[in-house]
């Protein structure tokens, strides 16, 4: 038995409430070391000594390259447990709790691990509308300036004698006009990057949070785009920046001016008077910001004033304008302790808007249920570049990446990652598959079809490309013919709206081979199982006999279960 590899966390994704009545409880082994691993749990608050445990088998969920992940959901009767495991190799059985392995169970339950409470406060839980949504993301000026049109021209407007910049024309009409495009592409859901007035022409460098920016439009014309997505069943999710503001907002140009004497001067970290607004862009400024960049200072959220401010900005917009969710700027670099009276606030408004922190790395440490409700999911955009764009790693160590980034959040909010092959701060995924549509199919069916939210970014769907900043948010291409790559993403998309499987079911990995591309997974629930292949290489590939109907293939031969390079093969049938 490989005792070093075997884990367990109370209290953590391993061991976590769903509901008031089901507790999913995990186990990490190595990698097919234990023939069968069992859950014992009993009431913790029992009156009988010793207390009486129930058993259930554990069954491997996921795999990764190292380890096995043991997982069972279970309907208990207790809302507090204590619990232990029973593993077994084949050669030996142990109990594992405490941390320890041993022989024999003892009388004192308080050695067992233990589920204190079951509390329906401390369940990770989303929004319902969640995990069914198809995010379109919208830059909003590169995005449309009216119906099927942008214009592509500068524009300089003035907001409370400060000038604010608009790049290439989009604005909020042209989101409205445009509406019923995003809709029969499959979207559900839109996420635009920031609207409120700012300077520079991506909105990032904050001027009033109260407003729509006058290069975009009014804060009526962003009424009425929530209201018309409504009408059309459709969300509507905006961009927070509360890490830091526009070097004109007023509270920093208060301390620009009046320096040791202004009564914002706590609003900010690490000012060094006189503050001054540094000419040159390659000067370090004398005060904190988002990352090096003087023209937006970093503003200090453990300041109550500075919290209580924005999280009235945040009640405001849900209050006003019922905006359905916060897509949450910088946000492993702002306290917990804001983030988490964010959160109060918004969800006293509207408990069911979802909050959803960019986050690059890791998420565990935000994703408990007591702050954010959903991440930018950028490993999935790793994982994915690895194994469709460059063609750099096999099926299996994809499946061991996807699998580990799987097992490492509680189930529900598992369901709600936002999932996105590129963004506005990466290049364009199609640029990254060398323009190979092939390529590109296989990673946007896989987004639609992986357990999360799928996210894509304006234009994607028309082939947009490109490496650099002014090249990945390129106008959108109305004025051209779209590509066949557009049809595709339709169905797609359609195809994740259409079979619930799909937003809500389990996932199990059924193919992933070393040194192969070729990749199966299915998806199911109680009404049905769906199974897709991918085939990411350039040889053809044999697929197991199969039952159900043929839901959507491309280059699979049915009479001899022939899947042809880079083809894929979907396939449905009832439970």
């Amino acid at each position: 038995m490989k005792f070093e590899a075997i884990q367990h966390i109370p209290m953590s994704q391993q061991a976590h409430g769903i509901d008031p009545n089901h507790v999913v409880f995990r186990l990490r082994a190595g990698r097919d070391d234990l023939k069968h691993c069992t859950l014992f749990y009993a009431d913790r608050a029992c009156r009988l000594t010793p207390v009486i445990f129930s058993s259930v088998e554990m069954q491997v969920a996921a795999q990764d390259e190292w380890f096995d992940y043991f997982q069972v959901i279970l309907e208990s009767p207790y809302k507090r447990i204590c619990y232990y495991f029973e593993l077994d190799d084949g050669t030996q059985k142990l109990l594992y709790y405490g941390d320890f392995f041993t022989d024999h169970r003892v009388d004192d339950r308080s050695k067992y691990y233990q589920l204190p409470f079951n509390h329906p406060a401390d369940i990770a839980a989303p929004p319902a509308w969640a995990q069914d949504a198809v995010v379109y993301n919208i830059f909003p000026d590169s995005f449309a300036t009216s119906h099927r049109f942008i214009s592509g021209k500068p524009s300089e407007k003035e907001w409370n004698g400060q000038i604010t910049h608009g790049k290439l024309g989009g604005n909020l009409r042209g989101v409205i006009e445009n509406l019923d495009y995003i809709q029969e592409l499959g979207a559900t859901c839109i996420y635009l990057n920031p609207i409120f007035a700012a300077g520079e022409y991506h909105k990032y460098d904050l001027l009033d949070y109260h407003h729509i920016d006058p290069c975009f439009g009014t804060d009526e014309e962003f009424r009425q785009l929530v209201n018309d997505c409504h009408a059309r069943g459709m969300r509507v999710i905006i961009d927070g920046v509360f890490n830091h503001v526009g070097w004109n907002f007023f509270a920093f140009d208060d301390v620009v001016r009046n320096g040791e004497t202004s009564k914002y001067k706590n609003w900010f970290y690490h000012l060094q008077f006189p503050v001054e607004r540094p000419e040159n862009p390659e000067t370090y400024p004398t005060y904190e910001c988002f990352g090096y960049e003087r023209m937006m200072p970093k503003t200090n959220t453990c300041n109550p004033e500075v919290q209580n401010y924005f999280c009235e900005v945040g009640r405001y917009w849900v209050r006003e304008f019922d905006i359905d969710g916060w897509r949450l700027d910088v946000a492993s670099e702002i306290n917990d302790g804001f983030w988490r009276a964010f959160r109060q606030a918004v969800k006293e408004e509207k408990p069911e808007c979802i909050l959803i922190g960019e986050v690059w790395e890791t998420a565990q440490h935000w994703l408990n249920g007591d702050i954010f409700d959903s991440t930018m999911n950028y490993d999935f955009r790793k994982h994915c570049r690895r194994f469709f764009a460059e063609q750099s790693i096999d099926a299996a160590e994809f499946d061991a990446r996807v699998s580990n980034m799987r097992m490492r959040y509680k189930l529900p909010v598992l369901y709600a990652q936002l999932n996105l092959l590129d963004s506005h701060d990466v290049s364009r995924f199609y640029s990254l598959c060398e323009k190979d549509p092939a390529r590109m199919q296989l990673a946007v069916l896989f987004q639609m079809t992986f357990t999360g939210i799928p996210s894509v970014f304006y234009g994607d769907e028309r082939g947009i490309y490109g490496l650099l900043e002014a090249e990945y948010r390129h106008e959108m291409t109305w004025s051209q013919e779209p590509p066949a790559l557009a049809d595709f993403y339709k169905k797609a998309m359609h195809l994740r709206t259409e079979h619930p499987a799909l937003c809500r079911g389990d996932y199990h990995t059924i193919e992933a081979g070393k040194k192969k591309g070729l990749y199966g997974y299915e998806r199911a629930d109680e009404k049905e199982k769906i199974t897709v292949f991918l085939n990411n290489q350039i040889t053809s590939a044999d697929l197991p006999i199969m039952k159900g109907e043929i839901l959507w293939q491309q280059g699979y031969e049915a009479e001899s279960n022939y899947l042809a390079p880079m083809g894929f093969a979907i396939f449905v049938q009832g439970v």
